[in-house]
């Protein structure tokens, strides 16, 4: 049985002959930028944004105009398609469709283009701005056409796309439904801190963070880290409903002291 992409399990109502292609190309776009928090490989890390920035301007134009630039056909002059779609009359369609997406990915190609990003030439070389500002154009288009062209419930539809916004910590793997820190050397405290961070807009159970830092005890746990840490204002420890929230401290300590470490 061929293996199934983790990012063929999107939920999202567009034709397969646009859906494989544009998930692919932003999980590359995801992949690159993660591999430079690494590295520092922040040239290399837009690389597939021009792809991703084609894709879906024949996604929209098939949309919009009801045809489009086949792929493998060269786009000339991207600017003027972005253009086109931008020019179009209300009737055609949604608004985002038709102005705010064609400007984010207009931006996105000229930032891709003129930047120094995958080639000599460009005005400036590409740095970590470039790169995250990238990254978060990329995400932003597609969290928005999966809000536009979602199978799900509304409700749902905000959920996973908060998921899907949720914070790119490289140190941090998500597996099912359990996270591991994959970064060595940090003692429990740390470990603690860098899983609340990598989605500090809500809080963790304490018996899903204990079993994520991977701890013998729970008791000796809640007594030696989180009440700790507690003290130490890096953390809000609800006992009553034993939830664990990363405090502002707590965020300045992980990104000054455990992700440069």
């Amino acid at each position: 049985m061929k293996k199934q992409n983790s990012y063929s399990k999107i939920k999202i109502d567009i034709d397969k002959e646009f859906k494989d292609k544009f998930i692919k190309s932003y999980y590359e776009i995801r992949k690159r930028y993660i591999k430079a928090k690494y590295d520092l490989s922040w040239d290399s890390s837009g690389l597939s944004a021009g792809k991703f920035c084609e894709i879906i301007l024949r996604f929209l134009q098939k949309k919009l105009i009801g045809t489009y630039i086949p792929f493998g056909q060269h786009i000339s002059n991207f600017t003027s398609e972005c253009n086109k779609l931008m020019n179009l009359p209300e009737t055609s369609g949604n608004v985002s469709l038709r102005i705010i997406i064609p400007r984010a990915i207009l931006f996105l190609y000229t930032i891709r283009g003129k930047r120094g990003v995958g080639h000599v030439g460009g005005d400036i070389d590409n740095n970590e701005i470039d790169a995250t500002i990238i990254f978060n154009t990329a995400t932003w288009v597609f969290c928005e056409i999966i809000r536009l062209f979602h199978s799900l419930a509304i409700e749902e539809a905000n959920d996973y796309i908060s998921m899907i916004l949720e914070k790119i910590i490289p140190d941090v793997w998500t597996i099912e439904d359990k996270k591991r820190v994959l970064k060595k050397d940090l003692n429990f405290k740390q470990k603690t801190l860098l899983l609340l961070y990598s989605d500090s807009s809500i809080g963790a159970l304490v018996e899903d963070i204990f079993s994520w830092v991977e701890h013998s005890n729970l008791t000796y746990y809640k007594r030696d880290v989180l009440k700790k840490l507690h003290d130490e204002k890096l953390i809000e420890y609800n006992k009553k409903d034993d939830i664990v929230y990363l405090s502002p401290l707590g965020e300045i300590e992980v990104e000054n002291n455990i992700l440069s470490k």
